[in-house]
C-alpha cells in the first residue's frame, strides 16, 4: 500500500512538473512577444536601426535558451523609409497617421496645399479626365479615387503615376476601408509621385484639398541580418529548419510605429521557444532556427539565407516556416511545398488524432512568407499561419499590439510540429 502510495505522488509530481512547464513555455512566449512589440524597437524597421537591435536582443535570448551555436548572417538591401515630418489634414482636419492615411512604401516626400481631383467611378471617362487634370483649374492637384477601381483601369493610372504621361499631377491618394494597411515589400525604389491610401471616412468624397509636410529617407545598402540557432542532433547527415521573420513595417513618422504582435512577434517567439525545447531534449536530428530579416521588404534575408545556406539545402528533412501563428481561430492555414505532400499527409494524420486544431486549410502555394524561397529550391516545407482570427484583421496596421495579442494557436502548433519531428 505504501509503495502504491509513493507510485500515485510519483505520478502526480510528473505531471504537475509537465504542468509547470508548459506554462513557462507560454511565460517565455509571451515575454519575447511583448519584449518584440514593444517601443523601444520601433516596429523592428530600418530607419533608426530597430530591426538590428531586436536581432540582437534575439541572439542573446537564443543563447540563453542554451542552444549549441548562434550565427548573425549579413546581408545588404534598399529600402524606403519614413522616420521625419508626417503630417496631413484635409480641409483644415489634421488626420492621425496609420490610422486615416498611409503611405505607398515607394512614395517620395511631399510638402504644400494642395487641390483635390475626385475620380468619378460611376461615369468614367479617362478623356474627360485627363482633359480636366490638364487645365489650369487643377493644375498640381492631387488625384482621388477608390483602391479596388484602379484595378480596372490600371492602365490609365500609370499614366496618372508618370511625370512625363501627367507632369501637372501632383500625386495620387487611393481610398480604401478601416483600418488601413502598411507594406515595404515593394520599398526598393522611390517612384516619381507621392501616392497615399486614405481611409473613406477620413476623405469624403466632398473634400476641397489637403496639406501634406511628409518626409522620406532612402537608405541604400542597408546592413540587416538573420539569426540563426543550430541545436546539435544525434545525427549531422540532415536536418530539420523552423523560421519566422523578426522585421516589421517600423515607423510612419516620428511618433506612429507598427508594432507587429502578431506579425511576427508571434511566429518569432515560437521558434526561440522551440530551441529551447530542443536544447533540454535533444533531437535525432540538427535542428536549425532561422530568425529571419527583410521579410516585410520582400523575402529578401531568406532569398539571401537560400542562395547562401549555412547547410546544403538537400540536407533539409523539412522546413517549418511560422508566420503570425498567434490567434484563435480552431481552424490552421497552411501552405506545402511540391516536395513537402508526403509530410503534409503526417501532419494532417497527427491533427486527426490529437485534434489540435479542429482541420487544417491548405492554401495554394505563394510567395508571401519565408517559406517560399525554400519550396522555388525544391526543399520539403510547410507554412502554418493562424489567419481569419481576431488578431489577423490588425496585421500591417498600427492595431496589431500587444494589448492585442492573442496566444490561442500557440501551444497547438507547438505541438504539433514537435509531434511531426518525433514522427517523421
Amino acid at each position: 500500500m505504501k509503495r502504491l502510495i509513493l507510485i500515485i505522488v510519483a505520478m502526480a509530481t510528473m505531471s504537475l512538473a509537465t504542468t509547470q512547464l508548459s506554462a513557462q513555455d507560454l511565460a517565455h512566449y509571451k515575454k519575447i512577444v511583448k519584449e518584440l512589440s514593444s517601443a523601444k524597437y520601433q516596429g523592428r524597421g530600418y530607419a533608426f536601426g530597430g530591426v538590428n537591435k531586436a536581432g540582437k536582443y534575439l541572439e542573446k535570448e537564443f543563447t540563453k535558451a542554451g542552444v549549441d551555436e548562434v550565427v548573425c548572417q549579413p546581408f545588404k538591401m534598399d529600402i524606403n523609409t519614413f522616420p521625419g515630418a508626417m503630417k496631413m489634414a484635409v480641409d483644415g482636419k489634421k488626420l492621425q497617421a496609420g490610422v486615416d492615411y498611409t503611405l505607398r512604401e515607394f512614395s517620395p516626400g511631399v510638402k504644400g496645399s494642395f487641390k483635390l481631383y475626385h475620380i468619378d467611378t460611376a461615369n468614367y471617362n479617362s478623356d474627360k479626365i485627363f482633359a480636366d487634370l490638364a487645365s489650369p483649374e487643377y493644375k498640381d492637384a492631387f488625384v482621388v479615387c477608390d483602391f479596388w477601381f484602379t484595378y480596372k483601369h490600371s492602365a490609365d493610372f500609370r499614366r496618372l503615376q508618370s511625370r512625363k504621361e501627367t507632369p501637372s499631377v501632383a500625386g495620387l491618394i487611393y481610398t480604401w476601408n478601416e483600418p488601413l494597411k502598411f507594406y515595404k515589400a515593394y520599398g526598393e525604389r522611390v517612384i516619381e509621385k507621392p501616392m497615399l491610401w486614405a481611409t473613406t471616412s477620413a476623405l469624403s468624397a466632398t473634400a476641397k484639398s489637403i496639406e501634406l509636410d511628409i518626409e522620406n529617407k532612402f537608405l541604400k545598402d542597408y546592413e540587416c541580418f538573420n539569426v540563426i540557432a543550430k541545436v546539435e542532433g544525434k545525427r549531422h547527415d540532415a536536418c530539420y529548419v523552423f523560421t519566422a521573420h523578426y522585421d516589421h513595417l517600423g515607423l510612419l513618422g516620428k511618433k506612429v510605429f507598427y508594432a507587429g504582435a502578431h506579425d511576427n512577434a508571434s511566429g518569432t517567439a515560437a521558434i526561440v521557444t522551440l530551441a529551447a525545447h530542443y536544447a533540454k531534449n535533444r533531437p535525432e536530428y540538427d535542428i536549425y532556427f532561422i530568425a529571419f530579416s527583410g521579410e516585410d521588404a520582400y523575402l529578401r534575408g531568406s532569398e539571401w539565407y537560400a542562395k547562401n545556406p549555412l547547410v546544403p539545402l538537400t540536407q533539409i528533412r523539412y522546413l517549418f516556416n511560422l508566420d503570425m501563428i498567434g490567434d484563435n481561430n480552431p481552424v490552421q492555414y497552411c501552405e506545402v511545398s511540391d516536395e513537402g505532400e508526403r509530410g503534409y499527409e503526417l501532419f494532417v494524420k497527427i491533427n486527426n488524432d490529437k485534434k489540435y486544431f479542429k482541420s487544417l486549410d491548405r492554401g495554394k502555394l505563394a510567395g508571401n512568407s519565408d517559406h517560399y524561397p525554400f519550396a522555388q529550391r525544391h526543399v520539403p516545407c510547410i507554412f502554418l499561419e493562424n489567419k481569419e482570427g481576431d488578431a489577423f484583421k490588425f496585421y500591417h496596421t498600427t492595431f496589431d499590439t500587444w494589448e492585442r495579442a492573442i496566444f490561442d494557436s500557440y501551444e497547438p502548433t507547438f505541438k504539433l510540429v514537435t509531434d511531426f519531428i518525433e514522427q517523421y
